[in-house]
């Protein structure tokens, strides 16, 4: 399989993964009580209403350039809402938060059931597509697991300032001052960290 289409394939399958995380932050946070994404117009799966040029297509080719194709990212346009609208004012905005990483992993799973069903049931008419559907379980769990780094504005920060007492407020303040530079540090320096857990949750998916 060329190995330039299936970076390419990635590269078009990432967009629909973020618009679904974030599809799912506005649907929990409406579940929640919150019906702020609702009255904008972003509880839906049209394209139109998620995509960021800069985020969804920019960012992305960018960082595929800059990193050689070994990282590649992807955002929508975050799903506004309100966390004072919120019944649960304890762990509700944590709720919302993970709400996105969580959607991409279920995605894994399911795309991965269907590489293991088709290598058990021994389908060799659909041994072409498997290549794509590991590439779909790669890019979902890329998605869920660096949406879950703690640092701001990802999804992780959020969990974590719900986890954090109050007496942590310092910290909060300094993520919430320095989070783009530490983000951006995270990426170049220290992103390899997370391919051991990448790889496993993959691997775990698609049963190999």
């Amino acid at each position: 399989m060329n190995d330039f289409l299936l970076q390419i394939f990635f590269f078009v399958v990432i967009i629909p993964s973020a618009i679904i995380h974030e599809y799912m932050h506005g649907w929990v946070a409406d579940q929640l009580g919150d019906p702020t994404a609702r009255y904008s117009g972003r509880l839906t799966l049209n394209p139109k209403a998620h995509i960021d040029p800069v985020g969804t297509l920019l960012m992305p080719a960018a960082l595929f350039i800059l990193t050689g194709g070994r990282f590649l990212f992807a955002y929508a346009k975050p799903v506004p809402y309100n966390p004072y609208n919120l019944r649960d004012q304890k762990w509700g905005s944590a709720k919302v938060a993970a709400a996105g990483p969580l959607s991409n992993f279920f995605l894994a799973v399911v795309f991965g059931f269907v590489v293991r069903a088709i290598v058990l049931l021994d389908l060799v008419q659909f041994a072409n597509i498997i290549p794509f559907l590991i590439i779909i379980v790669q890019a979902n769990v890329l998605l869920g697991v660096f949406n879950l780094v703690p640092i701001p504005p990802l999804d992780g920060s959020k969990v974590l300032f719900s986890i954090l007492p109050d007496s942590a407020w310092k910290l909060r303040v300094f993520l919430e001052k320095y989070g783009f530079i530490l983000l951006i540090f995270f990426i170049f320096f220290l992103f390899d960290l997370l391919h051991p857990i990448i790889l496993t949750l993959t691997n775990w998916c698609i049963g190999a």
